[in-house]
């Protein structure tokens, strides 16, 4: 890591009100020290490494489904309790704040996978106290606080293949993007309901990799296939509208602002990427950033965070000020993982470590490297500094690990099955960007029939796009995901799986606090 001295660039006050996935983490089967918490880690959908996250994108794009939560190499066998031994003193408080069954038909499938429809994606989004969640054509709200169903639509009007592929939740309303074929073409529109009542108020075209990515009682942003445009709720009205030119473009959002890459390629080439559109989502106003130094950035979009962006290789993270094109600071063999909104921390992965990064001076402020947790459990979200745990398979737990204190300090047990939405964009998704509040799908009861393997499945599945929304993965922003990679991609969750799976009698959305 260096810091190029001499050099000082204002911090924003500002804090982002979006959090990205911390990603999915893996531990080494080894038997428990005190003092450890993590085994192996290996976060993304795709992996720790740039150029596999660019392979899957690269599948997605060609209508292959992203692999929904591959164990990567996970021993067959049920899996273990992880972190019941050297991590975790004592009794611990509950994470569970409410449970709620999920309507339709679900099934479980075997490794990190888990909990997820019988047919097609789900997806969900958390944040401005609701909970939205959507399945094939019908969205259904939940109050985040206590669970209460909010609303129920089925977003009708579409042809008969359309499906939801995101969900994202915002103050006042919530937007789903639905993909579906005209005259032999993959379209997508972007739905605008009330959080509140379900009315829908707008339907409006979205690219494929675009889609809501900021919205408020008065107005909704849509990245489309060649221009951003901000439209008035109440009339449907253009409010403003910006070209972002014919090939669409990889992006990220943060703190209000939608940072935009202007690359000849496009969010495929991804790189080189010579300027930077920095758009106010309020207004409309907007300024080109250029690196000062060089013709183009180090590498792809891959992250935005309090007025900073992060462009990724295969050697290593680059960040930059987000409004002056000033380098900041370099971490080789890192690749973006997530954030933390309340510590104003970015989360990478270092070799076997996750690491916790200031992200205007690079200082690496905690690390948390591989360890001996028995089983295949996963870290997903970090909040204020506790991270998100989920143990695998029937015997399933949640904990909450404080990075700082270094063991846990919160658990659930009996999630059977645990399934963590993911929305790569990292505007959507399990994790409530500005809270303590994680939903995940698990299954209280298997229906009868021939028992599960438990042997996780590490196989591309195929349907849907790529990214950060529910059940599958998610056609968010051209590119990464969540800080992870180089643009958020089609807003697609893993939940869905070619796997085999079994049915579940009693699917529920179970809320934690972290």
């Amino acid at each position: 890591m260096g810091q190029r001295p001499g050099r000082k660039i204002p911090r924003r006050t500002r804090r982002r009100t979006m959090g990205r996935v911390a990603g999915q983490m893996r531990r080494r089967t080894t038997p428990p020290r005190m003092g450890t918490v993590f085994g192996r880690i290996r976060l993304g959908t795709a992996g720790a490494s740039p150029r596999l996250r660019r392979w899957a994108l690269a599948l997605v794009l060609l209508g292959v489904a992203l692999l929904p939560y591959p164990s990567l190499g996970a021993a067959g066998g049920a899996p273990p309790a992880a972190c019941r031994s050297g991590c975790q003193a004592g009794s611990v408080p509950s994470m569970i704040k409410w449970t709620q069954p999920l309507p339709g038909s679900w099934q479980v499938v075997p490794g990190l996978t888990g909990t997820v429809p019988a047919s097609g994606l789900a997806y969900v989004s958390v944040g401005y106290g609701v909970a939205a969640v959507g399945a094939g054509i019908t969205l259904s709200a939940y109050s985040a606080r206590t669970g209460a169903p909010l609303w129920d639509q089925v977003l009708t009007g579409f042809p008969a293949d359309a499906a939801i592929v995101s969900v994202r939740t915002w103050p006042g309303e919530v937007t789903a993007g639905v993909s579906y074929t005209s005259a032999g073409h993959l379209e997508r529109t972007e739905v605008v309901i009330s959080g509140a009542t379900g009315t829908q108020s707008g339907r409006y075209p979205a690219a494929m990799f675009g889609g809501a990515v900021g919205g408020s009682p008065r107005y909704t942003v849509i990245v489309g296939r060649t221009a951003v445009t901000s439209y008035d709720n109440a009339t449907g009205r253009v409010r403003w509208r910006l070209s972002t030119g014919r090939v669409p473009q990889a992006w990220q959002t943060s703190d209000g602002m939608l940072y935009m890459a202007e690359s000849a390629g496009g969010f495929l080439g991804s790189a080189p990427v010579t300027a930077l559109r920095q758009i106010n989502l309020a207004t409309g106003t907007q300024i080109v950033v250029r690196p000062l130094e060089g013709l183009s950035f180090a590498g792809t979009l891959s992250a935005a965070f309090d007025g900073v962006v992060l462009f990724s290789t295969a050697g290593g993270v680059t960040a930059y000020n987000g409004t002056t094109g000033a380098w900041l600071w370099v971490i080789a063999g890192a690749v973006p993982e997530g954030t933390d909104p309340r510590k104003q921390r970015i989360y990478l992965t270092r070799e076997s470590s996750l690491i916790a990064v200031n992200p205007v001076t690079g200082q690496v402020t905690a690390t948390v490297s591989g360890s001996a947790v028995n089983g295949s459990a996963g870290l997903y979200a970090v909040r204020d500094g506790v991270a998100l745990g989920l143990d695998q398979g029937a015997s399933g737990d949640a904990w909450g690990y404080n990075i700082g204190a270094q063991r846990v300090t919160l658990a659930a047990a009996g999630l059977s099955w645990p399934h963590y939405f993911v929305d790569l964009s990292g505007v959507g998704g399990s994790a409530d960007p500005a809270g303590d509040l994680v939903v995940i799908a698990a299954c209280a009861q298997l229906a009868p029939g021939a028992p599960v393997s438990a042997s996780p499945s590490a196989t591309p599945s195929s349907s849907a796009v790529s990214a950060p929304a529910q059940a599958a993965t998610s056609p968010a922003s051209p590119g990464q995901a969540s800080p992870g990679s180089s643009t958020p991609s089609p807003d697609v969750s893993p939940s869905a799986s070619s796997a085999p799976g079994q049915g579940c009698l009693r699917p529920e959305l179970v809320a934690l606090n972290l």
